[in-house]
Order: structure tokens, then C-alpha cells, then sequence
């Protein structure tokens, strides 16, 4: 049997800070999976076709864990997370708008506004 042990710490609070560290890993999982299906529900809204899914989800899938991040972190306020979400879109914006047509970084453009209101909502309702 291994003994985890914080000096000065209850041993109550060492098996909470040891479960907090253990969930913390599932819940990054179930963060990706949900994020990867938004990627899936995102190219079909946007009609891709193969040459653009093939161009296009490797870039979405490279903003997942910059996005995750900036959501989880809770030194930052709401506003300074919409801004740094906004952010990291406005930088791959070259690359997507060369992969899709106007109507469908248009269309983008309205999924993501419509990601944002929905993470203020949640930010609000805590």
C-alpha cells in the first residue's frame, strides 16, 4: 500500500486532493470526446465536402485543447476567456476562410457566436 501524505494536511483532505487528481483526467477525456463530436456536428452543418473535411478538421482539432484550456482556467474572468477564445479563432481564420466558401465561414462564424452565448449562459447560471 502506498501512503499519500501532504505534511500539515488532514488525511481527509489528501484523499480529496488525491480524487480531484484522478477525475480531473475523465473529465479532460469527456471534454474531448464532446469536442470532437462538435467538430463532426460542425462539418455537417457546414455541408464539407471531402477535400474541405480532409483541410479543415485538423485545424479545428488543433484549437480543442487550446480552447479546453482557456475555458478551464479559472483565474480568468468570463470576458477574458471570450477573448482569448476570440483570439484563437482570429488566428486560424486565414487558414479557414481559404478552405470554405463565404456562405460557410459565414456559417461558422454563426456556430462559434452561438458556442460563446452558450458558455456565457452557463458562466451565468452558476
Amino acid at each position: 500500500m502506498i501512503h499519500f501524505r501532504i505534511p500539515g494536511a488532514r488525511p481527509f483532505a489528501c484523499i480529496l486532493a488525491l480524487a480531484a487528481a484522478l477525475s480531473a483526467p475523465v473529465s479532460l477525456m469527456a471534454q474531448s470526446t464532446q469536442a470532437l463530436q462538435n467538430i463532426q456536428k460542425i462539418a455537417t452543418a457546414l455541408n464539407l465536402t471531402p477535400e474541405q473535411k480532409q483541410a479543415l478538421i485538423p485545424i479545428l482539432k488543433a484549437e480543442v485543447p487550446r480552447i479546453q484550456a482557456i475555458k478551464s482556467n479559472q483565474s480568468l474572468t468570463g470576458v477574458q476567456k471570450i477573448q482569448q477564445i476570440r483570439a484563437v479563432h482570429a488566428e486560424v481564420d486565414p487558414q479557414v476562410r481559404a478552405i470554405l466558401s463565404p456562405q460557410q465561414y459565414q456559417q461558422l462564424q454563426e456556430i462559434r457566436t452561438q458556442e460563446i452565448q452558450q458558455l456565457i449562459k452557463r458562466k451565468m447560471a452558476r
